[in-house]
């Protein structure tokens, strides 16, 4: 399994939060599968059961461990090259 990068699906806009975290695993090289999930918060039952929370962007690790900060806080540690650091995190609550 492959690190995967859980966002809302408004990627095309390239405005949003979830497009940062996007663009900062691009710019280094990270390889990753992107899972899209709807935008409606009352439709994120997926995302709460995946991260305890229903806010984009979250990391999702091989190992099943989960990442998730304000966007700009992942994008400067994807950017730091410490996001392997994040790795085995528990899960943010709420």
């Amino acid at each position: 399994m492959t690190l995967k990068l859980h966002r809302c699906r408004f990627g095309f806009l390239k405005v949003d939060i979830c497009t940062r975290v996007q663009d900062a695993l691009d710019d280094m090289g990270i390889e990753y599968e992107l899972v899209l999930h709807p935008i409606s918060r009352r439709k994120r039952q997926g995302m709460i059961e995946l991260s305890g929370q229903k806010y984009y962007p979250v990391i999702e690790f091989e190992d099943g461990s989960i990442y998730r900060e304000q966007s700009k806080d992942m994008a400067a540690t994807i950017r730091a090259g410490k996001l392997d650091e994040k790795r085995g995190a528990a899960a943010p609550s709420g």
